[in-house]
């Protein structure tokens, strides 16, 4: 990781590759890459990328409308790391709450991964996927078979 240097320490040197304080990543302030910037897509790919988050959607597939207590229920988590996980679940849209009284509901939102896949997979035709899936099973049968 790229030790952050102190801002006011390059303030009158002007923005030079070796003195981006905060911009790291490539050195070179014209291409520097803010926190605030992702897109929607690497937020969605960020959070599908650790199993609790995906444990936490699966739940809501399941059955909507669960309150942060019955998220809780099925994982040897704290309140508030799964709080942790709805946030960031929330700020890539893959999850909406909805007050209903004193209790927070949260709903699966599934339009995000609807998105990635028509941009990744829904391109290819759906002959070629279902092909590959075909050769896939026979050839892990004939390994089974050979076993």
């Amino acid at each position: 990781m790229i030790a952050r240097r102190d801002y006011r320490e390059f303030e009158n040197h002007g923005p030079r590759a070796r003195d981006a304080p905060f911009f790291g990543l490539t050195c070179n302030y014209l291409v520097a890459y803010y926190p605030d910037v992702f897109a929607d897509e690497d937020k969605v790919f960020k959070a599908l990328a650790d199993s609790n988050r995906r444990f936490l959607l699966d739940r809501l597939r399941e059955k909507g409308g669960l309150t942060l207590g019955d998220l809780c229920e099925g994982r040897d988590m704290s309140r508030q790391a799964v709080t942790k996980h709805l946030v960031l679940l929330e700020a890539a849209n893959l999850v909406v709450t909805r007050k209903q009284g004193r209790e927070k509901l949260h709903f699966l939102n599934p339009v995000p991964i609807q998105e990635i896949y028509m941009r990744w997979i829904g391109k290819f035709e759906q002959n070629r996927l279902q092909a590959l899936h075909n050769l896939k099973q026979a050839l892990q049968e004939d390994a089974d078979d050979q076993v």
